[in-house]
């Protein structure tokens, strides 16, 4: 059985059999297309925190492929009422996915020992891989491959950051990663094992001749209290127009959202035509399709 809790668990050849499914069902899908490879799957959500995109474009993927999901609050007592052993040995019995987006990555590896159906990562702590696979796909469809490009990370060594180093290790792709000191990317851990990336605490030298400049939010969900803090020590790290100046003359820039405006990144970026934060946005359903179809296609 195969679950993605991390970039971990995909190889190259993985990625891009995701890839194939997800270019193959996005063509389809802009021709009025909606093929239902998966009729009769059922897909649970489990969500210890908020979520737009996640939410929405797993739920709008799996009715897409002709499946159904359930989405599981508090009143179904996840890891409150009985064990988490218990509870997952119970629903993996009557869906055929689980999805978790939980506070700790401690709780999606769980779920997934017990679990006797597959398991996705929808974001924790540590890891959130199907970002990053959302990222690659929306880069390759901009310059057509992800061969010989560069792409710079600006602020917060997150689990975004995690995954996307990962993606990129893993696809070929050339990282620059740019921090404040003491908010470097952490480096351990089987999802980082062999990621080889370049590491800055300049903004501008991760950003030259890179071809997409990739920044996120400064205090993450559950980091409200270091707000003010790290407002003052990722001042230096805004992505605006003199940032972008450094990159390459194509390139694209990329929030995995939402985005304070005027904190991380300024209007002036957001919406310039080298924006493609829609498009990434969007991208989560069609490469969130592709992981279905390559977890559960050989079940269909």
């Amino acid at each position: 059985m195969r679950h993605l809790l991390t970039v971990a668990d995909l190889s190259a050849g993985d990625i891009e059999a995701v890839f194939a499914i997800a270019e193959d069902l996005k063509t389809k899908f802009a021709q009025g297309q909606r093929e239902a490879l998966l009729p009769g799957r059922v897909m649970a959500l489990l969500f210890e925190k908020q979520s737009l995109r996640t939410r929405v474009s797993f739920e709008a993927g799996m009715t897409h492929l002709g499946g159904g999901s359930l989405m599981l609050g508090d009143d179904a007592g996840f890891g409150k009422r009985e064990s988490i052993a218990d509870f997952t040995r119970v629903l993996s019995g009557m869906v055929d996915v689980i999805v978790v987006r939980a506070k700790s990555h401690a709780t999606v590896v769980e779920v997934a020992r017990h679990s006797t159906c597959s398991v996705i990562n929808g974001l924790t702590d540590t890891s959130h891989p199907c970002q990053a696979l959302a990222d690659l796909l929306t880069v390759r469809e901009r310059f057509g491959s992800l061969k010989g490009l560069k792409l710079a990370w600006v602020g917060d060594g997150n689990n975004v950051a995690r995954s996307l180093a990962a993606a990129c290790g893993r696809a070929g792709v050339e990282l620059a990663v740019a921090t404040p000191k003491g908010y470097e990317l952490d480096v351990s851990g089987e999802e980082m094992k062999g990621v080889k990336f370049t590491a800055t605490n300049d903004p501008h030298e991760a950003a030259a001749g890179a071809h997409a400049v990739y920044t996120d939010v400064w205090a993450s969900m559950g980091q409200e209290a270091e707000r003010e803090q790290r407002q003052k020590d990722f001042a230096d790290f805004q992505v605006n127009s003199r940032l972008m100046a450094s990159a390459d003359p194509e390139a694209i820039f990329l929030h995995c959202l939402p985005a304070r405006r005027g904190e991380e990144v300024t209007d002036e970026v957001m919406d310039a035509p080298y924006s493609l934060v829609v498009q990434q946005a969007a991208n989560r359903m069609h490469a969130q399709k592709g992981v279905l179809v390559w977890l559960l296609g050989s079940k269909a």
